[in-house]
């Protein structure tokens, strides 16, 4: 096993010249950590006490890598925040349960290390794109993986799930299935039936919408979206709609011209939509914290 320093270097970042900033690169947050089980963070240069977000990257649950963040960690760290990028363990090296786990550990060690870096253990933003988005709304309304970590959901102020279509894993099931018999078109081999475990039970308990439930300190949703996309429409839709019925405060964003990609990538951008509504949710999320 390497030694942490090993594993970790800093580097001063010069992503503007007003700024000056560090990244802590391949943070490990497991012992031993497995090859995947890192972190980035990126801070201000002396951050103290700041809000946190905690991203995790898409990719299918097999693929992705947490330096695709794109203009995020700037756009954050300009607005006085530090930001984490995490990796983890992909299909179909584990299985979906076990790669949920690792994001959870990966947030439990940001909670009791983050401080350390300048940020705030008990303001913490979790956001994801596309696989990412389901393992964000899982990790805030399925209290389970983070109880195992030692993180209350108190600690969350919000949760981010970009344009993912997984919040429900039967209905997306079913409608890509469905689609597929209408069609006449062969059932997929590797859709999300066979990632999810192929078990009717299991689909159910990695879907969010399963496990909101009023009373269990579940974090405020900003819920983003791509309007033209009728997959990740319904399931931004579906997801809202339950959270509401439970009195989560939640807001919905579909973005009109633009895509399943670049929705994300803009994400930071100046006037760009999607990082208006972002950003005012960060900052109603924050007031009196």
């Amino acid at each position: 096993m390497k030694t942490l320093a090993s594993f970790v270097f800093a580097i001063a970042l010069s992503f503007s010249s007003a700024h000056a900033q560090t990244l802590l690169k391949d943070v490990p947050y497991s012992e031993p950590a497995l090859a995947r089980q890192v972190l980035d963070i990126y801070a201000p240069a002396d951050a103290k006490n700041l809000p946190v977000v905690f991203w995790i990257h898409g990719g299918g649950w097999t693929q992705g890598d947490k330096s695709s963040v794109q203009l995020k960690p700037q756009a954050f760290m300009d607005k006085g925040f530090v930001f984490v990028s995490t990796n983890y363990r992909l299909l179909p090296d584990v299985e979906m349960g076990t790669i949920i786990r690792d994001v959870a550990k990966s947030l439990g060690w940001v909670h009791r290390h983050i401080a350390e870096h300048g940020g705030d253990p008990n303001r913490i933003f979790v956001m994801g794109h596309s696989a990412g988005a389901q393992l964000a709304a899982i990790l805030c309304t399925d209290e389970r993986y983070l109880n195992a970590e030692g993180v209350p959901f108190s600690v969350l102020k919000g949760c981010v799930p970009v344009d993912g279509d997984t919040y429900d894993v039967p209905a997306i099931i079913e409608t890509a299935e469905t689609r597929c018999r209408v069609h006449n078109l062969a059932l997929p081999k590797n859709g999300h039936r066979q990632k999810f475990g192929d078990d009717p039970a299991k689909h159910a308990d990695f879907s969010a919408v399963t496990h909101i439930a009023k009373d269990k300190g579940i974090p405020p949703f900003l819920i983003l979206y791509v309007s033209s996309h009728p997959d990740t429409t319904a399931q931004a839709v579906r997801l809202g709609a339950v959270l509401k019925e439970t009195g989560i405060p939640v807001t919905l964003l579909g973005g009109k011209d633009t895509n399943h990609t670049k929705l994300n990538d803009d994400l930071g951008l100046p006037n760009d939509v999607a990082t208006v509504a972002l950003y005012k949710f960060v900052d109603e999320s924050l007031q009196g914290n």
